[in-house]
């Protein structure tokens, strides 16, 4: 693998904890390694409008110079993730959630006929498949519970864009007090560091 894709969502930039485990993912790379960085945050868009959808519905020739642009929202993000051997999104719970900004750069993943397509017998995701680490931080313990709903919405929305290949290193209990948080931040380093050697050394 050549190229890896780092994509950041913490409203705490690099202080914050999923922030600072793809910083520690990135550590374990050779430095041969392409890296390409999305601060979702720091760089946010807005979220997906139906103009913004419009754009996309319109044939190339035919758009405004304004409909380029936004239309140009989509096509980087889906660029930025077919380029890559390997996508590592860091993914901080916030009210049970993903965070919005997060939300909204997956929505311009989602094109029909780009990134999937609907067929008789359901639909077909259309990225080649790939590997991709989810990096989960959150201050209780949510993993296996209800109150997970970002674990069955990762794996649903990539598998529907054809991304089967994953992989979720979580830390969790974060804000239980300095010693759980330790062992939560220590187990997840180490899992980052079996899957660097797995995929890239």
């Amino acid at each position: 693998m050549q190229k890896v894709l780092f994509v950041k969502s913490s409203l705490s930039g690099d202080a914050g904890q999923s922030s600072q485990l793809l910083a520690h993912f990135d550590a374990q790379l050779p430095a041969s390694i392409e890296r390409t960085v999305i601060d979702v945050v720091a760089d946010a868009k807005p979220h997906l409008t139906m103009t913004e959808m419009g754009a996309w519905m319109t044939d190339a020739a035919q758009r405004t110079a304004a409909q380029t642009a936004t239309e140009a929202l989509s096509s980087d993000a889906i660029a930025a993730v077919q380029a890559a051997d390997l996508v590592v999104i860091g993914v901080p719970m916030y009210n049970f959630a993903v965070p919005s900004q997060l939300k909204a750069w997956f929505d311009r993943l989602a094109r029909a006929g780009i990134t999937f397509k609907y067929t008789a017998q359901g639909p077909v995701g259309l990225l080649a498949d790939k590997p991709i680490i989810f990096v989960l931080t959150r201050g209780g313990l949510y993993q296996g519970t209800p109150l997970d709903s970002q674990t069955p919405y990762l794996q649903a929305f990539f598998n529907f864009i054809g991304l089967r290949n994953q992989h979720f290193v979580f830390a969790e209990g974060l804000n239980m007090g300095p010693e759980a948080a330790e062992k939560a931040k220590t187990q997840a380093k180490t899992e980052l560091e079996q899957l660097a050697r797995r995929f890239l050394i």
